[in-house]
């Protein structure tokens, strides 16, 4: 792959779009491609934008936005006005409240057990970027992020990570994978992601590839199909997922949730623990690199921010869930460290409850 033009990319046959600095690589998705360049060539990058927006996820059951609100998106000033404009429903609050659900959590204290230790990050899955920005805060360079949704991108792109911070790629993580072969060990992570996905497997041998010797592949929030909050997706019960990484670490999602609530280590699961959790983290990782439990943190010096989760800060406090969904899948774990009204607390301790979070600029 090389580039053919400041927006292109050629593989010698076909050429695929680069907008906002993001290469959109998608397989099977020709029409969109095709209607990419062609705006690129016109000098439009606003109507490449447009096409690459409009385009979704298999899962996604949803119409994508008329053209016009697609291209307001593109001057949208906020984080919250984008995801409207785009049309992500669900999705969006999802992208919004990130910072407070039950499952970040877990994933920041999986990472904090087995954190990248300077190697080059691969985030599969990355969504709007939280991970990325995070381990950026943190002083982590070398990061990319993968994900089969261009709108998710671009909103990592423009509203949540700092300028630079990662390179992002639009590709199917159930397709072959547009990265080079490791010239140095990876820490590629999944998060929230590989219960959505066929073929598990193939997806999983080639994370530990991506990852090469001395590498380390973690996937979290891995529903378990034997527990009623557990089974959307296609998920698979606590032996099918062990089954996929062998000799990994596992952790149970609620053990997790909680450490990083306690400001702790996670401790691994035992066989009964992780038959009962909701969902399952692994982490395999060759180096065995210490916890980093600032990981679990916010980066010193980061300007926190009331959640909004509490509304306006000159106004009621009370907590307010965003969406029935959400408050169905994250609602009866996220009460137990969110307090049912704004608790004026130490700084420590208000992060750890995520009353203070680090949010975007723009958010």
């Amino acid at each position: 792959m090389r580039a053919d033009t400041p927006a292109t990319l050629t593989d010698g046959e076909r050429r695929w779009p680069v907008v906002s600095g993001i290469a959109w690589l998608r397989a099977g998705r020709d029409d969109v491609r095709e209607r990419a360049v062609a705006a690129l060539d016109d000098g439009d990058p606003d109507g490449a934008a447009v096409a690459l927006l409009a385009d979704a996820d298999d899962w996604w059951d949803e119409p994508p936005p008329p053209p016009e609100r697609l291209r307001a998106a593109l001057h949208a000033r906020t984080l919250r006005d984008a995801v409207t404009l785009l049309g992500l429903g669900r999705v969006g609050v999802y992208f919004l409240h990130r910072w407070s659900d039950p499952s970040w959590l877990a994933a920041l204290a999986l990472t904090a057990a087995h954190p990248p230790a300077g190697r080059p990050v691969v985030d599969l899955a990355c969504g709007a970027g939280h991970l990325l920005r995070h381990l950026a805060s943190h002083g982590h360079r070398d990061l990319v992020g993968v994900d089969v949704v261009f709108a998710k991108l671009w909103l990592a792109h423009r509203f949540v990570l700092p300028p630079g911070a990662a390179s992002l790629v639009c590709a199917d993580l159930t397709a072959p994978w547009p990265l080079p072969a490791p010239g140095r060990p990876r820490h590629v992570a999944c998060h929230d992601a590989l219960y959505f996905l066929p073929d598990k497997e193939r997806v999983v041998e080639r994370a530990r590839a991506a990852a090469g010797e001395g590498g380390a592949v973690l996937l979290g929030h891995c529903h378990n199909a034997t527990h009623p909050a557990g089974r959307s997706g296609l998920p698979l019960d606590a032996p099918g997922w062990t089954a996929l990484l062998p000799g990994s670490a596992t952790y149970a999602e609620e053990e997790l949730t909680a450490a990083a609530v306690e400001d702790r280590v996670a401790l691994p699961a035992t066989p009964a623990e992780l038959m009962g959790t909701e969902a399952i983290g692994l982490a395999d990782d060759d180096a065995a690199a210490p916890p980093d439990r600032t990981l679990l943190r916010p980066a010193p010096g980061a300007a926190l921010r009331p959640n909004p989760l509490y509304g306006d800060p000159g106004g009621p406090r009370g907590r307010i869930w965003p969406h029935v969904r959400w408050a169905e899948e994250y609602g009866p774990r996220a009460e137990r460290y969110l307090p049912e009204r704004w608790t004026p607390l130490p700084v420590a301790d208000a992060v750890r409850r995520r009353l203070l979070l680090d949010l975007p600029d723009r958010w």
